[in-house]
């Protein structure tokens, strides 16, 4: 991934999308080509050298069965939008302003391990469960399901597991700009409504100003 050194993700900005990921696409290389799927992933920092994704896919989906060839890799995404032309104030003073698109994204390098093993897979399931129900009023847990249901759901999927090598990480958000026109994109964004996006770029602001 080309990453200019402006738009270089810190170490923070990495561990805080991996530990908020909802899902992304694996990607493998194998005898048969490419291979890709966009699936629910929790991020375990204690397994491996530089952590690890979890996740699960379908039994019948061929991948799992397809040894990869080399590492396989994660697409991750945060937040992202695009910036209008109108939001930079150089565009009032010259006009030779473009669009343009920011974003933040990670390509996760590792090391694909296939967990074929229903006390593994229930693990995994419940702990993901319990992430994305935690800030419900009433939290949906695997137990509430009838256990021989619950079996049969299991037997359907086979667990994964990303050991993670290296991260290649890029924020891009207007840090190339003059202030006045960051200025301008964060105001732009607000007003629009994209308050996500808004915060991102207030945030890569933050970062470049020197401590004092």
């Amino acid at each position: 991934m080309y990453i200019p050194a402006h738009f270089a993700a810190d170490q923070d900005t990495v561990v805080e999308l991996l530990t908020n990921l909802g899902a992304a696409d694996l990607i493998t290389v194998t005898d048969n080509g490419m291979d890709a799927t966009f699936l629910p992933l929790l991020f375990d920092a204690s397994r491996g050298e530089h952590g690890a994704l979890l996740g699960h896919v379908a039994r019948n989906n061929e991948q799992w069965k397809r040894p990869a060839i080399g590492d396989a890799l994660v697409i991750a995404h945060g937040a992202n939008g695009y910036v209008s032309p109108s939001y930079y104030a150089e565009k009032a003073e010259h006009g030779r302003v473009v669009p343009t698109w920011n974003y933040l994204t990670l390509h996760v390098y590792g090391t694909l391990v296939v967990h074929d093993d229903p006390d593994w897979v229930r693990s995994l399931v419940e702990r993901l469960t319990e992430k994305h129900e935690s800030e419900r009023e009433h939290p949906w847990a695997v137990s509430d399901a009838p256990a021989d249901y619950i079996a049969g759901q299991l037997r359907a999927i086979v667990g994964i597991e990303l050991l993670i090598k290296r991260i290649e990480a890029k924020a891009k958000f207007s840090q190339n700009r003059s202030a006045a026109d960051v200025d301008g994109v964060v105001a732009g964004l607000s007003r629009d409504g994209f308050d996500e996006h808004a915060q991102a770029v207030r945030q890569a602001r933050e970062k470049r100003r020197p401590a004092r």
